[in-house]
């Protein structure tokens, strides 16, 4: 029977072509836009990870209400020896400690005069952990790394404008942990282009212990950053990590470390739940309306049958066999187009996760820390996602259009047959 309902639908297109298209496509749609909204938005927690807010996140409660203005006079003291304890309770974290920094970047001419200057944001970072962590290497574009004391990075952008080459002496004027001004020489080792347009703007980056001297914070950091050694974010794990900092860690006063989860940083929980929703709304939609296309498709073919139902059944086929029939028909084609549209979308998210989409020039006044080339994900949901949906709607579609041959009366079956 599977062989007779297969070959009738491969020599009679004109009832399977329409239906297996829309499935489809429909299932193709749903796998791409799945696994292009879990790219970008995994691509910007990444990011934000990476650069700021570390999968959690350590800071005075003073420092936490102003984080946003980096404010180094409300930093951690003494952040070695509380890293060590932080490595005892938590080993499956990885510390580090980052120092936030605002000010002028100054660049002299041959007198020693001011011959540019700019605003800067500066990252203060372990520069080891930065090569890895930040891709350091693969973002460098003049010039090299610093191997010395009081060197530095900046971005290409901003360096192109200062019309500073490496090697070139700059200014960093900035604050003390006191409130001081602070002045300091560096030279700048290289340019980098970090790939994310509220960084290329105007970031500074340079090594942790030489900003401590130029900043006269000693063994202090503004912020601690937790990376899980396992290298994916998790809400469950970080939340256990909170609950327990609370307990082991509690103390009082404006100066008491306190513990946030990524997802309490950036707006970036109101990011993961929109995954969910966006997820959700997806499938939705798609079963929903493939349900309706479906099911008109299935009654436009199921009216332009009713001759052949009407003879099937007037030479003594039964109704619940002839629904069943057309319901194998749909198995078949909800099978084989969930199939296609499920590889066709596979095909085109591993060709966007590879080369992505360029939207920089559209972020040139955004200041959301995000990539500029968005990509897709491909992830175990996105073979399962579109399929199942694909599958159950085009039965369901059948299913809805086909219970007109349960209306139909033997009857009157021989007075159409005679019409026609």
């Amino acid at each position: 029977m599977k062989r007779f309902l297969l070959m009738g639908l491969l020599r009679d297109r004109s009832r399977s072509l329409f239906p297996f298209i829309v499935t489809t496509l429909g299932v193709f749609i749903t796998v791409f836009l799945y696994s292009f909204v879990k790219g970008e938005i995994s691509d910007i927690i990444e990011t934000n990870s990476r650069f700021y807010t570390g999968h959690v996140k350590i800071m005075t409660r003073a420092y936490e209400k102003q984080m946003q203005q980096a404010p180094n006079d409300l930093a951690l003291l003494n952040v070695t020896d509380f890293i060590n304890q932080l490595q005892q309770t938590f080993p499956d974290i990885h510390w580090v400690p980052r120092i936030k920094f605002g000010g002028l970047l100054d660049i002299p001419d041959e007198k020693g005069e001011t011959l540019e200057q700019a605003p800067i944001t500066g990252l203060a970072v372990q520069l080891q952990d930065a090569v890895q962590r930040l891709n350091i290497k693969d973002a460098l574009i003049r010039g090299r790394l610093p191997d010395s004391s009081f060197e530095l990075l900046i971005s290409d952008e901003l360096a192109r404008k200062l019309k500073v080459e490496p090697g070139d002496p700059a200014t960093l004027i900035s604050s003390t942990l006191y409130g001081g001004m602070a002045m300091c020489n560096f030279t700048v080792a290289g340019t980098v282009h970090f790939g994310v347009r509220a960084m290329d703007q105007s970031a500074v980056l340079a090594d942790i212990e030489d900003i401590r001297v130029a900043l006269n914070m000693g063994d202090a950091a503004g912020e601690l950053l937790g990376f899980f050694k396992t290298g994916q974010y998790t809400e469950k794990r970080a939340s256990a990590v909170q609950q327990v900092f609370k307990n082991e860690f509690a103390a009082d006063g404006e100066f008491a470390p306190t513990l946030l989860k990524l997802s309490q940083q950036n707006d970036l929980g109101a990011i993961i739940e929109m995954v969910d929703y966006m997820s959700g709304i997806i499938v939705g939609v798609f079963v929903f309306v493939m349900s309706i296309v479906l099911w008109n498709t299935g009654l436009m073919g199921t009216l332009r049958r009713y001759g052949e139902f009407g003879v099937r059944l007037a030479i003594g086929e039964p109704k619940s066999h002839l629904y069943m029939t057309l319901i194998g028909e749909y198995l078949m084609i909800g099978f084989l187009g969930s199939v296609s549209g499920t590889l066709l979308g596979l095909a085109a998210s591993y060709y966007m996760q590879v080369h992505g989409v360029n939207i920089g020039d559209m972020m040139q006044q955004s200041s959301m820390l995000m990539p500029d080339v968005i990509r897709a994900r491909v992830t175990l949901t996105s073979y399962y996602i579109g399929f199942l949906p694909g599958f159950l709607a085009s039965t369901v579609g059948a299913g809805i259009a086909g219970i007109g041959i349960f209306k139909r009366e033997t009857s009157q079956l021989f007075k159409e047959l005679e019409v026609q």
